[in-house]
């Protein structure tokens, strides 16, 4: 081969090197966050990145900011893959913290607080089909706080706003999102019924069954379902403006399949309250309890402590008692935009795939376990392969549990 050929293919060579080395670089980079939390006196080591390096770069030790009392313990590292710098980032120690797992079904009832729209009907009138909630620009999912100047809390509060107006054009407050707008809505008499109404269906209640993660028996706080509440219909998450959880008993389940995700059934037991909802999230339900409830106190892991691999969840598919079952977690992503998707794991314990088909609804908050410590929550199904599934952070749970406190 003349020389200059060889060249050119060893420069060739040498270029798609840099790139591919270049885009793993940036690659690494978005994948690991600004700030870790470490246990006191711990090195930092990322788990699901084993290949990575750690390495100090300025440690702040026992220094404080003016005026502060408190030491600062934290400082910054210098991340690195085969000696090539891929990220400077800050780590802050703190105390190992503890909660009670659970894994214990619970009922919860919701009440909104306003009137979620979930279905308009045209109305039959003297001028033909009309609907005044459409007319007026309100769509499903919008949820309405205030009709004719009166606060709307419920289906009942909106029906007197409408009979009040006497077909009379009346401002309507709804949330659209995180954003509040305000309309004119004209209710009209409708033919059939004989009575003024806007055309629109809306719900002020919910209730249904998941399970419970963990409970924090220092401050009296719970945490389940790792993801929001949301209306059945509309997918829109319910404001909460009151509930209540309460004991349940797992009566049986409808599998999943590939398609169609499976779902526990339940029964509420008794009357018994465990606790007041404080608040419907993003990341899950959360509250105060009322009661005692079950639980095996457990260290919870840092994200960066979590393993690809062997892990468990917690949870109950018959009766009131909670099992271990068998999973693999096969990714780890401590950057994601949605925290109900951090881990993405695979349901691989026999019995549990013979019961529900993997993961069905009422699963989700099940506590994920790996290596005797809590690392998460399953929060979703993948529709298309019931045996996988999402889970958050169970350190996302417990810094919006603690908020409560």
């Amino acid at each position: 081969m003349p020389k200059h050929k060889f060249l050119r293919r060893i420069t060739a060579a040498l270029l798609l090197l840099g790139a591919l080395c270049g885009g793993t670089v940036v690659a690494l980079r978005s994948a690991l966050p600004d700030t870790f939390t470490v246990e006191t006196g711990q090195p930092l080591t990322i788990a699901s990145l084993r290949f990575l390096t750690v390495q100090p770069v300025s440690l702040q030790g026992e220094t404080a900011p003016a005026g502060s009392p408190a030491p600062d313990s934290s400082q910054n590292q210098v991340v690195t893959l085969l000696g090539i710098p891929i990220k400077t980032v800050r780590t802050v120690s703190e105390t190992r913290r503890e909660v009670s797992v659970c894994g214990t079904p619970f009922g919860i009832k919701m009440f909104s607080d306003g009137a979620l729209v979930v279905a308009f009907s045209d109305l039959h009138t003297d001028l033909g089909t009309e609907n005044p909630a459409k007319e007026a620009g309100l769509r499903l999912g919008d949820l309405i706080i205030s009709a004719g100047g009166q606060r709307v809390r419920n289906n009942e509060e909106l029906t007197a706003a409408i009979t009040a107006a006497d077909g009379q054009a009346i401002p309507v407050v709804y949330r659209r999102g995180d954003t509040e707008y305000t309309c004119t809505l004209t209710p009209v008499l409708d033919r059939d019924a004989g009575v003024l109404r806007a055309g629109v269906w809306v719900r002020d209640s919910s209730a249904g069954i998941g399970t419970l993660t963990f409970t924090n028996p220092a401050n009296g706080t719970f945490a389940g379902l790792g993801h929001a509440i949301s209306d059945s219909d509309t997918g829109a998450d319910l404001t909460l403006l009151s509930g209540e959880i309460v004991p349940v008993v797992i009566t049986g389940c409808q599998k999943g399949s590939p398609g169609a995700p499976g779902e526990l059934k339940g029964k509420f037991a008794g009357e018994q309250t465990l606790g007041v909802v404080s608040a419907n999230e993003t990341t899950g339900v959360y509250g105060r309890l009322s009661a005692a409830v079950d639980g095996t106190q457990m260290p919870v892991a840092n994200p960066q402590e979590i393993e690809l691999g062997e892990a468990e969840i917690l949870t109950t598919v018959s009766g009131t008692e909670p099992r271990r079952y068998t999973i693999r977690i096969e990714r780890v992503n401590m950057t994601a935009d949605d925290p109900n998707r951090n881990l993405q794991i695979r349901v691989t314990d026999p019995d549990l795939l013979a019961a529900t088909g993997g993961i069905v609804q009422g699963l989700s908050g099940s506590p994920i376990l790996q290596n005797d410590r809590l690392v998460g929550a399953v929060t979703h199904v993948l529709v298309n392969d019931p045996t996988r599934g999402y889970g958050i952070f169970a350190t996302t749970m417990l810094q919006k549990a603690d908020s409560l406190a």
